[in-house]
Parts: structure tokens; sequence; C-alpha cells
């Protein structure tokens, strides 16, 4: 029996990159998965095509994380259609690489809408459908622990701020038997942060590896925090950054 055969998981933010990873490893590993996107239709069936192509089940909903309604409503189909919710994986983000002086108040909204207020209202909306063994997993950031490059001050913040939301919420959980904890990738290889891009080569400069992470990388981390090995994990902020903030 796979791991997570039985369970049911919600990844925000599914139809690309890491979130698209996610989704696909949470499926191979046995779990039915809903994912939500904001506006590539296209991008998320072919992840809902790519789990149903290997066996799996996986529905995609339209949901924009700064939307607090259609983000509720997204829990609610996915209860609906799957009967339960074990597994939330708040993925959704973006980041707007310039210097702070540079950006705009609007710019800044975005950002802490997304990033922070998006999974305050997931969380919160899953939180009423978890049982015991439930999980709450992040997609947080190594820079909100350590910021070692610039043009991402708004983002450090909200990234900071997730890695607190999560130690703050795993005390109030962990007596239902609910863990939450917090995967912070470093530099990886992605559409919103390509190996090749202008901001790639001092991120790379200072990791470990010398290389940029894959995305399959990133998703074995939160495969392994969904699962039942991770019991006795919670509040823990999990880097996954080639050695960027050792």
């Amino acid at each position: 029996m796979s791991k997570l055969t039985q369970r049911v998981a919600l990844v925000t933010g599914g139809s690309r990159g890491i979130g698209a990873a996610i989704a696909k490893r949470l499926a191979a590993d046995g779990a039915s998965v809903a994912i939500t996107y904001a506006k590539d239709a296209s991008a998320a069936s072919g992840v809902v095509k790519a789990i149903e192509r290997d066996g799996g089940k996986a529905i995609a909903i339209q949901a924009d994380a700064t939307n607090a309604g259609a983000v509720e409503a997204a829990v609610e189909k996915t209860v609906a259609t799957f009967g339960r919710l074990d597994v939330l994986v708040n993925n959704a983000g973006t980041a707007i690489p310039k210097a702070f002086e540079e950006t705009t108040l609007e710019e800044m909204d975005r950002v802490i809408d997304i990033n922070v207020r998006g999974v305050f209202v997931t969380t919160q909306a899953a939180l009423k459908h978890m049982k015991s063994g439930g999980r709450i997993i992040m997609v947080g950031s190594a820079v909100g622990e350590r910021v070692l490059v610039p043009g991402l001050v708004p983002y450090s913040a909200t990234k900071g701020a997730v890695k607190i939301f999560t130690q703050g919420l795993s005390r109030e959980v962990g007596s239902r038997g609910i863990t939450v904890n917090n995967v912070q990738p470093g530099p990886i290889d992605t559409d919103l942060n390509p190996a090749a891009g202008e901001w790639a080569a001092p991120q790379k400069a200072v990791t470990a590896l010398d290389r940029y992470g894959r995305v399959e990388e990133v998703a074995a981390l939160v495969a392994f925090v969904a699962g039942p090995e991770s019991s006795y994990i919670t509040g823990a902020n999990l880097t996954v950054d080639g050695g960027m903030n050792a």
C-alpha cells in the first residue's frame, strides 16, 4: 500500500513549477489530489491529466489566492469531491524581484495578499475539515530565514511571516494530532525563478552545491512531511536549498 493511500490533498498554485511537482508526487504516493490555479486552465488540466494517466485521481479548481471566497470554496469543493481533507499544501506564492525603493504599493499588496493572507485564509478553511493525522504544509522560502541576495525584500518579509505562522499554529493544533511544517526552497529552477534568468547568478553562487535545485527535490521533502513517517515533526522549518543557508 502506498504511503498516502486513502488520503486527500489540496495543493494551492498547483498548475506549474513546484506546485505541479508536489501534486504529481503526492498522487504517485497514493493521495487523491485537488489543485488550485489562478488563470492558466490548460496548465492545470495538464497536471490533472498527467496524474490520471499514471492511475491517480485529481481535480483542478480555479481559485485566485487573493480571493478569499474562491479559496474557501476550493476547500469545500475538495471535500465535496473526495469526502475529506487530510493534507493542505500552501504552495501558491509570488515574488516581484526588484529593488525595494522601486517597488510600488500595489506590488507590495499583491505579494502580501498571495503569500500571507492567502495562506491564512486557506489554512483556516482547511482546519474545519481536518482530523487527527492531518498535515498542513507551507511552501516558504530559504530567504524567510536568511536573505543573501538583493531584490527580494517584500517577498522575504512575507516568507518570514509564514515561518512564524507555522510555528505558532503548530502549538494551537498539536493537541488535535495535526502537524504544521514549513518547507523552505532555495533557488529552484521554475518559470518564476529560472536557472538561466537574470537573478540566477547571485543565487547559484551562494549555494554549497553550486547549482539550482529541481522541483522534484522540493516535492520529495513535501511528500515525506505529508506521510506517516513524519508524525513527530511539527513546527519545523525544513530548508531544501543546496546549502544556501549553510
